[in-house]
């Protein structure tokens, strides 16, 4: 899964380009409210096919680089505040590479000292990792622009790119790919990378703020488990982050974390739980959480924690706190009323 940000810019870009986006999203089930949902996933897989199949419909070959003209460095939500808050451009990379799960686990960042193109230079390499991989030439162009752009926003005078290796044979003519990059740009090669003077990535960030960047760390930290942690918290964080989606159950969830599912019961089993039980779990936090702090429709809520309907909500809701969700909620308006 992605975050929807990451086709931010893509129903704008259609639109320029002539073609309605509905019928593309509906192909790959992907709904059009989702790519303004502030923490709505998409499937990254759905998103690659997405990506080439609008090249093919509306004949714009750069259709990836052209939508990473219509991005910032926002589409990787919280870790872009710490991309432009950290001392050094190296630094900010790192942290991004490392925390990458955040955005999506399908993408891996490697910053890497010495390029295998240029003695003496460093590299950025980017990679979509899933598995059976689709056509991915308009997404990787997407992340290579996405990683120039925001670079060069990054270390301003000291950005020195000194050229772009495709990982395919690009559809649209090579001038096209140096005229965006500035840059020497170098198809079929075994990665899809940045190649960059190493003054670059050592060039020091200005206007930066470090106390913004440490308070989103610690958020990052207590929100986000590592995925190299145990299966139970693998399992809540995929749970929290796929609710109201197609994709909350069991196999689908298994297949998120690249495990079978009798494979993930087991791991489940011998921490002493079950897929059903953090599931249960991961729904009453959730729904405490919304009654409490937003003022969300409950037929809304329903929905979000993957209820068939709001009668089914307001069972689970007696069950877990003894009230229906509007008394629950009213008494927490109360509780939090200072004149009450």
């Amino acid at each position: 899964m992605v975050q929807s940000s990451g086709l931010q810019g893509y129903s704008t870009l259609m639109h320029t380009l002539g073609s309605d986006p509905i019928a593309l999203l509906s192909r790959y089930r992907l709904s059009p409210k989702s790519l303004t949902g502030e923490d709505a996933l998409l499937s990254l897989r759905a998103g690659v096919h997405l990506l080439e199949a609008s090249a093919r419909m509306t004949g714009c070959a750069d259709f990836g680089l052209r939508l990473s003209q219509l991005q910032n460095m926002n589409v990787l939500g919280p870790l872009s505040i710490v991309l432009q808050n950290a001392s050094t451009v190296r630094l900010a990379w790192d942290y991004v590479a490392r925390h990458m799960f955040v955005h999506t686990p399908g993408l891996a960042l490697d910053v890497r000292d010495d390029s295998a193109l240029i003695n003496g230079a460093a590299e950025m390499v980017v990679q979509i990792r899933l598995n059976h991989l689709p056509t991915q030439r308009q997404t990787i162009d997407l992340c290579l622009g996405n990683m120039h752009r925001t670079t060069q926003l990054l270390a301003g005078p000291s950005y020195h790119l000194l050229a772009v290796t495709l990982p395919h044979a690009p559809v649209a003519p090579i001038a096209i790919y140096r005229e965006f990059f500035g840059a020497h740009v170098i198809a079929e090669q075994p990665r899809a990378a940045l190649h960059l003077r190493r003054e670059t990535l050592d060039a020091s960030l200005q206007n930066t703020n470090p106390a913004l960047r440490q308070i989103t760390q610690d958020y990052l930290a207590r929100h986000f488990r590592v995925p190299e942690e145990n299966i139970s918290a693998r399992v809540r964080l995929a749970l929290r982050r796929s609710l109201g989606t197609q994709r909350g159950n069991k196999t689908d969830v298994a297949q998120l974390l690249a495990i079978h599912p009798r494979t993930l019961q087991r791991h489940l089993a011998a921490e002493r739980t079950s897929f059903e039980a953090l599931r249960e779990e991961t729904r009453k936090e959730v729904a405490l959480h919304y009654l409490r702090e937003t003022h969300i429709a409950l037929g809304q809520l329903a929905d979000i924690l993957g209820f068939s309907d709001q009668s089914a909500m307001t069972r689970s809701c007696r069950r877990w706190f003894g009230v229906p969700p509007s008394v629950l909620r009213s008494r927490d308006a109360m509780d939090d009323d200072p004149h009450t």
